[in-house]
């Protein structure tokens, strides 16, 4: 005896609206993104309270968000007893600026080392010896005490122009030879993460081992590591507040100086906003740049 059809009608999905699945998703969904609102503000709540009830709140809110020192450090002082620089000018004439240079001169340097020391064969094993040297070298040293060597160190050396270069080349050469070498792993990384078929079919199809290197395993590797990179990039942009230790007048140093003038602390909140304002941007564009490269990875099954 065969199977009769079902003669019961299907259940019908009003038009326009989801499916009762979808339906249950989207509520717990809903529901979820209410708890954590409640839970935030909840935080949020208790902060500003701890903050407002604080025995010494009113000397700390005065020391550093008075609303007159917040605006006479971030634009400066110009009156006939005081005259303070603005800390909002040092910051972009300074700090970014050393920020940006020492950024190109890390990327250039550490993609040096990372492509030296993955080069193979008994000939360059000289080189990848002195790339590892370097890169260990570095990346064990503190920032500041390079910086101590470099600012104080070249100069009493003697070594012409080499001793007679200002504070901010020094802070430059400072980040850059220390940067380069957290970076180079980065790089290394991502090129070792270029499976070895991609080599061997550009070889195949008649290319040298350089050309390879430079026309596929680079492109595919500094895709991949650019997330990463801009993770080390967001510490480079506030290890430039260490320059203000080898004497070279940047945001630090300018807030410090609002501080010593009008015994006010309001021009640290004004670097330190300034900063965030800075860091906040990149590391969420950085999470973009997750996030977009996991979907890639995900829509193509895990290879790429």
């Amino acid at each position: 005896m065969g199977l009769q059809p079902s003669s019961a009608p299907a259940p019908l999905i009003e038009a326009g609206r989801p499916p009762p699945a979808r339906r249950k998703m989207l509520k717990g969904e809903k529901r979820g993104l209410i708890i954590a609102a409640a839970s935030s503000l909840a935080v949020l709540a208790v902060i500003i309270l701890v903050a407002v009830i604080a025995p010494g709140s009113r000397e700390v809110q005065q020391a550093f968000f008075s609303p007159h020192h917040l605006k006479g450090a971030a634009l400066g002082t110009h009156s006939k007893d005081h005259v303070t620089p603005s800390v909002v000018a040092a910051f972009f004439t300074v700090t970014v600026k050393m920020f940006l240079i020492a950024e190109v001169l890390v990327l250039a340097l550490a993609l040096f080392l990372a492509v030296v020391r993955s080069i193979p064969g008994p000939v360059f094993f000289p080189f990848r010896v002195l790339a590892i040297a370097y890169i260990d070298f570095f990346r064990g040293i503190p920032l500041l005490l390079v910086m101590f060597i470099i600012a104080f160190g070249l100069p009493g050396m003697q070594l012409g122009f080499v001793s007679r270069l200002s504070q901010f080349t020094y802070g430059v050469i400072a980040l850059t030879l220390v940067y380069s070498a957290y970076v180079a792993e980065v790089y290394r990384a991502g090129i070792e993460s270029v499976h070895e078929s991609q080599t061997a079919a550009a070889r195949a199809l008649g290319l040298s081992r350089w050309q390879a290197l430079r026309h596929v395993v680079l492109p595919q590797a500094i895709r991949r590591v650019i997330p990463p990179l801009l993770n080390d990039f967001i510490g480079l942009q506030k290890d430039t507040a260490l320059v203000a230790a080898i004497g070279l007048v940047e945001v630090v140093r300018t807030a410090q100086a609002y501080g010593t003038t009008f015994f006010n602390f309001a021009g640290l909140t004004v670097a330190a906003a300034l900063f965030v304002a800075i860091t906040i941007p990149l590391a969420r564009f950085t999470d973009f740049l997750l996030v977009r490269q996991q979907r890639k990875m995900r829509a193509s099954g895990g290879v790429r």
